[in-house]
């Protein structure tokens, strides 16, 4: 049986957003769902894009939601290989150079559309003369080039979307060559693909109609066709593609507090008829991945809807999903997450309840009776409601103005876990200090 390989194949033209990050999630849940590879690829022909800064940051990005390759490869250090393939493909007829301007295409394109046609390029070039071509040469034209599709239904069953089929006499030769010799994506990546003995390609549907053609080109350089998934794209919660969810990325999430698993988690399940719910291993939810319940509608993605879910994901987190992040005992992480809103959140409760604060005094009479109270015992879970049933019966207070005064003297804060949680973590020395009003 062939082993699975798969590929993410990202342009370091901008930082790693969203849609791409779904993209290589799914990619590496699959491979590790099959026992297969992982493999990446960084597509950067584009000299005049692609930065060091942004393909850094994409192995960054990578690496923290814990999507590790056990292969990769790059474009720019595979030109002579392409150039080989492309002239085996021009002596084959399947490559083929054109000189129309950009101009000249778009009056056809518009001239096809007028008269209730594709806009599909006319092959005009298949039929140049020698004066054609002395012509274009006066003129200064540089070629670009075409890679020429044989007619004929292609089709090819799709783990997503199903069966899919294309007219190739419906759709345009495309350019592969540009005419400052630089490739476009579509060669370039066949290449690779078999060069790489790539298995399965999932991808945005975006590519779907690239797909048709370049089934064709596999078939052309006699590489084995591998098996495509096409994912619907997101988009944004009014329903349309959105600039924000171009921008938006993982930067951005891991500096917010959102948890790596919470965005593996929510993107793996958005759009497919399986419940949201946390994970918090890869590996498990790499068993659950199933293209038959990924809908074909187009998901909705709303950051707020995720931020929501990230606290729901950190308060239900199990210790020994964070351990290894934070300094603090398994007992006092499951006391105090429920109040957590960033994972990040525990150093300040630690701080509180085993460093040193400067308490806040509203009421000073209030807090001195309380500490007088303070039952000299070992605290437990009962101690809070004890102690504080005999101040409020000796202080003859309740509610907001019983409650906020010891909150504030004992913690700093006006809000976080409860005193009965934490009153016991705190302990009797730093409580009866901080009621008295001493920085403890």
């Amino acid at each position: 049986m062939t082993k699975i390989k798969v590929r993410f194949a990202p342009s370091p033209t901008g930082y790693m957003h969203i849609g791409n990050t779904r993209t290589a999630l799914f990619n590496w849940l699959w491979a590790k769902k099959m026992g297969g590879e992982f493999m990446l690829r960084i597509d950067d022909t584009d000299f005049a894009r692609s930065k060091k800064e942004y393909e850094d940051s994409l192995r960054e990005s990578l690496v923290w939601l814990g999507l590790e390759w056990s292969s990769e490869a790059r474009q720019s250090a595979r030109f002579d290989r392409y150039k080989q393939a492309t002239e085996k493909l021009i002596s084959e007829g399947r490559i083929y150079a054109c000189y129309e301007t950009p101009e000249e295409l778009e009056f056809k394109r518009k001239r096809a559309l007028s008269k209730g046609l594709p806009p599909i390029y006319d092959r005009q070039a298949l039929n140049y003369t020698a004066d054609d071509l002395l012509k274009f040469e006066k003129e200064g034209r540089k070629p670009h080039y075409r890679f020429k599709l044989e007619s004929g239904i292609i089709s090819w069953h799709d783990e997503i979307r199903g069966e899919v089929k294309y007219n190739a006499d419906n759709l345009s030769d495309p350019i592969i060559i540009r005419e400052d010799g630089s490739y476009l994506y579509h060669l370039p990546s066949v290449i690779d693909d078999v060069d790489f003995s790539i298995t399965h390609i999932l991808r945005g549907e975006d590519h779907v109609t690239n797909t048709a053609s370049q089934i064709q080109m596999f078939e052309a350089l006699g590489g084995k066709t591998p098996v495509f998934a096409h994912l619907p794209l997101l988009t944004g919660k009014e329903g349309k593609l959105s600039k924000r969810l171009g921008s938006l990325g993982v930067r951005e999430l891991k500096a917010e507090g959102i948890e790596n698993m919470a965005i593996s988690s929510y993107l793996a399940k958005l759009g497919t008829s399986e419940e949201i719910r946390s994970f918090y291993s890869l590996d498990e939810l790499a068993q659950t991945l199933d293209f038959s319940k990924i809908g074909h509608a187009q998901p909705k993605f709303d950051i707020d809807d995720l931020r929501h879910f990230n606290t729901k994901h950190i308060h239900n987190m199990p210790f020994e999903a964070i351990q290894n992040r934070i300094n603090v005992e398994k007992s006092f992480w499951n006391n105090v997450k429920a109040n957590l809103n960033t994972a990040n959140d525990v150093k300040i409760w630690d701080k509180i309840c085993n460093g040193e604060i400067t308490p806040i005094i509203e009421n000073k009479s209030l807090t001195d009776l309380a500490a007088d109270l303070l039952p000299h015992t070992d605290f437990d879970d009962q101690t809070f409601n004890l102690w504080l049933n005999e101040l409020k019966e000796k202080s003859g207070l309740k509610g907001k103005d019983l409650f906020h005064p010891i909150r504030l003297a004992l913690t700093g804060e006006i809000s976080g876990p409860e005193l009965k949680t934490l009153l016991p973590l705190i302990g009797y020395s730093k409580a009866f200090s901080r009621l008295k009003g001493q920085k403890a």
